[in-house]
């Protein structure tokens, strides 16, 4: 097949498909970070969402029909949508749309597990009359071309891929793990296991699952009914619905690597941000001089809502007082009035007042950071104003009592920690 050929191939195969984020997950190991908002709606990376990623590698790909299926604390997620992607034409029959919870199937009755999300949505979906369908999680942070594994799922004839990825086996107990045979075919699926299933010729390693399913459309239909009509299923994908079709069917591991990135290319790179210490160092280790996320790829662009803003500006020049970022990012709106950045990344319209010295932190928009304070290995939310001389980092036991501390030390700081009251949705 010649290239020409190839790409056609590929072109029509991700026309066809109908992309559904999962989105409505309550995100509680994020901790105070998902309070007020879903953990795809989370800010990450300077100046995009979590969901950001899902969404962009799909438009990326060639997938321009979306559904985003929400439910818990949905407001500025949906928000978000609405104003940062609206631009795909429906006339072509491109569109992002939301499916909000809203017991379709019988009242008193929310999204209970994944399957049933998509389930209580097979109306709308069926209308769309895709060929194929990709199941994604709305929230991990990742670059990847799913037009490859659309072609591997339909040339290898299975009934389900799963997106795979090789992590280690510690850091599997929270992820799907699978075995495979020599052909990709799966042969053993468990979900969470204290027990994850090791790679026989990597010790050490598990093939995990990344929670990106290709379906062809109508055994997902099928298969959705029959999971609902199981009364001891939890209706899950990864706990029920997968597991099922390893067993009864032909169930393929799509892994991520090199071919599966879009793009430039650069390192594999996939990221569960799922709790504070995951979410912290995903974004600092963007500082790097290469960092192993590539956000400056203009062949596979990150798509997002920003406001309009100014550059960011670094004032004073003094031997105490100079504005200054050393290894950071900074977004626009942002000032550094006297004080010392490092080692950081700040979101949009962040302040930094004179005599301050912040270190290996994430500060979220609109935080405005005191005179004479130090702020050291920190997540601050959105809308903080800290007050003058406030020392964050130092003193475990203090940082403990008055905010939230992790098990690695990293202190997060929300608006309601400091009697401010501002929330996400504000």
């Amino acid at each position: 097949m010649s290239a020409t050929e190839t790409s056609r191939y590929v072109s029509l195969l991700t026309k066809n498909t109908l992309a559904l984020v999962l989105a409505g997950g309550r995100g509680s190991r994020l901790s105070h970070l998902t309070q007020w908002r879903a953990k795809p709606a989370v800010p990450f990376g300077g100046k995009f969402r979590i969901i950001d990623f899902p969404l962009s590698n799909c438009i990326n790909s060639g997938v321009r029909r979306i559904g985003v299926i929400t439910q818990y604390k949905a407001h500025s997620l949906m928000r978000h949508i609405q104003r940062g992607w609206g631009f795909l034409r429906g006339e072509f029959n491109e569109f992002v749309e939301l499916m909000p919870a809203s017991q379709r199937l019988e009242e008193g009755s929310w999204y209970t597990g994944t399957a049933n999300a998509v389930l209580q949505n097979l109306d709308i979906i069926q209308a769309h009359g895709p060929q194929h369908i990709l199941v994604l999680a709305g929230d991990h942070i990742y670059k990847m071309d799913y037009g490859q594994m659309l072609v591997q799922h339909v040339e290898s004839n299975a009934d389900v891929t799963v997106g795979s990825f090789d992590v280690a086996r510690a850091e599997a107990v929270s992820l799907g793990t699978m075995r495979t045979d020599a052909h990709r075919r799966i042969v053993q699926f468990v979900e969470k296991s204290p027990d994850p299933i090791e790679l026989p010729d990597r010790p050490g390693r598990s093939l995990s699952s990344m929670g990106i399913y290709a379906f062809n459309a109508r055994f997902l239909y099928e298969q959705l009914q029959r999971d609902a009509d199981d009364e001891n299923s939890t209706h899950d994908f990864g706990r029920d619905v997968i597991p099922h079709i390893v067993e009864h069917h032909r169930a393929v591991a799509h892994e991520f690597g090199p071919a599966s990135l879009g793009g430039s290319g650069g390192s594999v790179y996939w990221r569960d941000v799922g709790t504070v210490d995951a979410y912290w160092e995903a974004n600092i280790e963007l500082t790097e001089v290469v960092p192993p996320l590539n956000l400056y790829d203009a062949g596979w662009p990150i798509w997002t809502y920003q406001e309009q803003l100014p550059g960011a500006k670094f004032v004073f020049d003094e031997a105490e007082r100079r504005g200054i970022a050393v290894n950071s990012l900074v977004s626009g709106g942002v000032i550094i009035s006297g004080a010392h950045v490092q080692r950081s990344l700040l979101f949009s319209n962040v302040r930094v007042n004179s005599f301050s010295r912040v270190e290996d932190s994430v500060i979220l928009p609109n935080v405005n950071i005191g005179r004479n304070c130090r702020i050291h290995r920190a997540v601050i939310d959105k809308g903080c104003l800290l007050p003058e001389g406030s020392v964050v980092g130092e003193d475990a036991a203090e940082d403990a009592r008055r905010f939230h501390r992790t098990e690695r030390g990293i202190t997060v700081i929300t608006a309601d920690m400091l009697g401010q009251h501002v929330h996400e949705d504000e």
